[in-house]
């Protein structure tokens, strides 16, 4: 099964477009899991199993693992994704950009090591830093286009040949690198404008959507912006304000992350 079909099967399933995503900050950790060897694993699992059948997809970022010689734990953190919950789509968030082998490499850490379905990439190198990863024919590339930060206005709006670079990117991943059905977007719930006219240019292609929750980005906007027809085709990411939720009286994190998640997801869906 490739990485769409899975994402389109889980969009049905669990009826949502919510991706969470995994942001281990140990620094926020609650008490009882100080100085565990494996904490990041176990906060991690312990957020897969409260919200495995809220979300359409995962999204571990990479660098929250690295930063803390923690990639072993992200290999199991993956894997137990793949083992008990096969249906869901591992996004590995690693914004990846190079050519040549060095890419070829970054795609076989991602796909090979991480066993991922989908990888987000940096497309500022060009077609050159994207080929390598569809190359896996059944994984996705998710190709970075309107971003959720402010400072993503810098470059993202240069005029490109009459256009802001971010839609001439949108066409060229739409009309040009998608031949295999494999790539998806990154454009920012800040914008709501940009999302949808990023919508209007690539059909059906599915959205990557960072910035709901703690960045702030409206849930009815975002959704009426980059839904499909069908009322899909978005991953609509919300990372802290789930894995940080503040447990309300007899709650503990699992199932306030729970609360937050399912709040989410039918607010959501109030709008496709």
């Amino acid at each position: 099964m490739t990485f769409i079909e899975k994402l389109t099967e889980a969009w049905a399933k669990n009826n949502s477009l919510l991706c969470v995503g995994l942001d281990p900050d140990i620094s926020r950790f609650p008490p009882e899991l100080t100085n565990q060897p494996d904490a990041i694993f176990a906060f991690c699992k312990t957020m897969i199993d409260a919200t495995a059948d809220l979300a359409c997809s995962f999204k571990p970022q990479i660098a929250y693992f690295a930063a803390l010689r923690a990639e072993d734990q992200l290999e199991a953190i993956c894997r137990y994704i793949k083992t008990t919950y096969p249906a869901i789509p591992v996004i590995l968030d690693a914004k990846r950009g190079d050519i040549g082998a060095t890419a070829e490499q970054y795609a076989r850490e991602a796909f090979e090591r991480y066993d991922a379905d989908a990888v987000t990439v940096n497309p500022y190198m060009g077609f050159d830093s994207i080929a390598p990863y569809l190359e896996w024919k059944d994984r996705g590339a998710i190709v970075l286009c309107r971003t959720s930060n402010a400072g993503g206005s810098d470059l993202q709006f240069l005029d490109a040949g009459g256009k802001p670079l971010y839609q001439h990117v949108a066409q060229l991943v739409a009309n040009k690198w998608n031949t295999n059905g494999q790539c998806a977007l990154v454009v920012g719930a800040t914008f709501p404008n940009e999302l949808a006219q990023v919508r209007q240019i690539i059909g059906e292609m599915p959205l990557l959507v960072p910035g709901i929750g703690a960045q702030g980005g409206d849930i009815a906007a975002t959704v009426s912006s980059g839904k499909t027809l069908s009322g899909t085709g978005m991953m609509i990411n919300s990372s802290r304000a789930i894995l940080y939720a503040k447990p309300v009286i007899s709650e503990d994190y699992a199932q306030a992350a729970r609360r937050i998640a399912q709040e989410t997801r039918d607010a959501i869906n109030q709008y496709r």
